[in-house]
């Protein structure tokens, strides 16, 4: 999907610009999950599959709504590793195992994350930007908790 620098767009618009990016994101998963024979590596992603599901169908409510339902909590970004720099898999191949599942996880939600701040950075100062900080947020957590899986079992020092 391109965006041109330092767009903003109406709420509607930006709303739904941000459902393409997640079925998009959900259309990578489903693509991965069908080329994968590993069993946990198709857990993995099947996993992040429903978490884009989850996304985009908060996002198809908040237009149909007219507003996002979230919490003061849920504008602040979370830290990341940013495994996405070390970890070289941005495509899958059928031999994939858990580790490189993960991996390809990360840089779809890494991608996400950019999308987010591309369109915050174009409606910085505007209404908008709030609620691209909420979804940058949201994405930042997922991928913090992708991350943290990772590391859990792929960077134990045992």
């Amino acid at each position: 999907m391109s965006l041109e620098e330092g767009v903003c767009y109406t709420y509607e618009a930006a709303l739904e610009k941000a459902i393409e990016m997640e079925e998009e994101g959900f259309r990578n998963y489903l693509q991965a999950i069908r080329i994968v024979k590993d069993r946990a590596a198709k857990m993995i992603l099947r996993d992040a599959a429903a978490d884009e599901l989850d996304h985009k169908q908060k996002l198809e409510m908040a237009l149909l709504e007219g507003h996002i339902k979230s919490s003061a909590d849920m504008v602040k970004e979370v830290p990341t590793m940013n495994l996405d720099y070390v970890l070289e898999q941005k495509v899958i191949s059928p031999g994939a195992d858990g580790r490189q599942a993960l991996a390809f996880a990360i840089h779809l939600e890494k991608g996400a994350i950019d999308f987010y701040q591309r369109l915050m950075k174009g409606c910085e100062g505007a209404p908008m930007a709030g609620l691209f900080q909420r979804l940058l947020a949201d994405e930042t957590r997922h991928l913090k908790s992708l991350e943290d899986l990772y590391e859990q079992h792929f960077l134990t020092e045992n």
